[in-house]
């Protein structure tokens, strides 16, 4: 490779047209799966799979990069510290009204509401939030490891030195072997 960079995003006006009209279903696909999955088929992980998906997708047609750019690192982690946070309080609300740890029956007798409510609330606030943004911040950190400056996808790990041996602990380690 004398110096050209091969560059894997090759824009398509057919994929990208494609995604405009098809990203919207599949998002409110993914959202009515979230909202819904206590009383049909579907719940927080399914719904956040699919809204997960739906970003991927954005980031197939229009470019990883451009994509990562648009959601912000610190926003994905929002995300899923978020729906850590709204899952673990749900849970400890639990224990201070005197049961354990997600016994939404707790909310029957405390609040005269439906236990049913506490496991919406688990699935929409807490699941479906995790599952999206975990799955959305996979893509992007595997997607990371692929660039020109690193083909291997080691991530700058394993130097090639050659002045380093097979057992040294800086050794890159080859399928061929």
């Amino acid at each position: 490779m004398s110096g050209s960079v091969d560059d894997t995003y090759t824009e398509s006006q057919v994929i990208m047209t494609a995604v405009k009209i098809i990203a919207p279903f599949t998002l409110t696909y993914g959202l009515f799966m979230t909202f819904h999955g206590g009383d049909a088929p579907g719940g927080g992980f399914q719904g956040g799979t699919i809204v997960g998906v739906t970003v991927l997708m954005i980031a197939f047609a229009f470019g990883i990069e451009p994509t990562r750019q648009w959601l912000r690192n610190s926003f994905i982690t929002g995300i899923v510290t978020g729906g850590v946070v709204i899952f673990g309080a749900i849970g400890l609300a639990m224990v201070a009204l005197g049961g354990r740890f997600l016994e939404f029956t707790m909310l029957k007798e405390v609040f005269h509401i439906k236990p049913k409510w506490g496991l919406e609330a688990v699935e929409i606030g807490g699941i479906s939030l995790i599952v999206s943004g975990v799955i959305i911040s996979l893509f992007f950190t595997m997607a990371a490891g692929f660039t020109p400056e690193r083909p291997s996808g080691t991530g700058g790990i394993g130097g090639g030195n050659a002045d380093e041996g097979p057992d040294s602990p800086n050794a890159e380690v080859s399928d061929d072997d």
